[in-house]
């Protein structure tokens, strides 16, 4: 059965995250649904790239997905946070114990702030670490991407590619992520 993936994006989305995590989904074969929490759906994001959503985050609400997954940004996390639709269904991804995961300032900016890392260790982008619950853990805060359980984060642009291979890994395996991962020179 395929897997499928929700990744929400908003004017400031971080570009290089939300194009980098939806191709990678996609190379593996995960059926990725890109959603805009803004009220049309063609967003601007962070440096002025023009990103096309294929749905409202409101058609999405009564959808179930085996991953949501937040690019960051600012304001991008911001209006993602603000959104109530994905609160709902980021909510009800935890409560399922789905996989969701998040990167740059939305671990801290909407995962935190909406209760989704309580319990969990996390990374984030470094001018956000101070927000970040369990970052005073031993390295927590300083790896590159941080599972824990069914909650995945990561640091930032940089990392984007390694975090969505480690969504591959946890939702279709290893061996899944390598076969992504060769063709993109990303593991020799």
């Amino acid at each position: 059965m395929t897997k499928t993936a929700l990744v929400p994006i908003a004017d400031g989305t971080e570009e290089i995250e939300a194009v980098s995590i939806i191709d990678v989904l996609r190379r593996a074969g995960v059926a990725v649904t890109v959603a805009s929490v803004m009220d049309r759906l063609q967003v601007t994001a962070s440096r002025g790239v023009m990103l096309v959503a294929e749905k409202q985050i409101s058609d999405c609400v009564n959808d179930t997905y085996d991953l949501v997954v937040l690019p960051g940004g600012i304001p991008g996390a911001e209006h993602l946070r603000d959104s109530e639709a994905l609160a709902g269904i980021l909510e009800r991804q935890r409560a399922s114990q789905g996989l969701y995961g998040a990167i740059c300032a939305a671990p801290a900016v909407v995962l935190h702030e909406r209760g989704l890392l309580e319990g969990r260790r996390a990374t984030c982008h470094p001018a956000f670490r101070d927000h970040l619950p369990g970052y005073e853990e031993p390295d927590a805060g300083r790896r590159r991407v941080v599972v824990d359980g069914p909650c995945v984060t990561s640091q930032g642009p940089g990392t984007a590619i390694e975090f969505a291979l480690s969504l591959v890994s946890l939702l279709l395996g290893e061996e899944k992520a390598e076969e992504v991962a060769g063709p993109m020179m990303m593991r020799q």
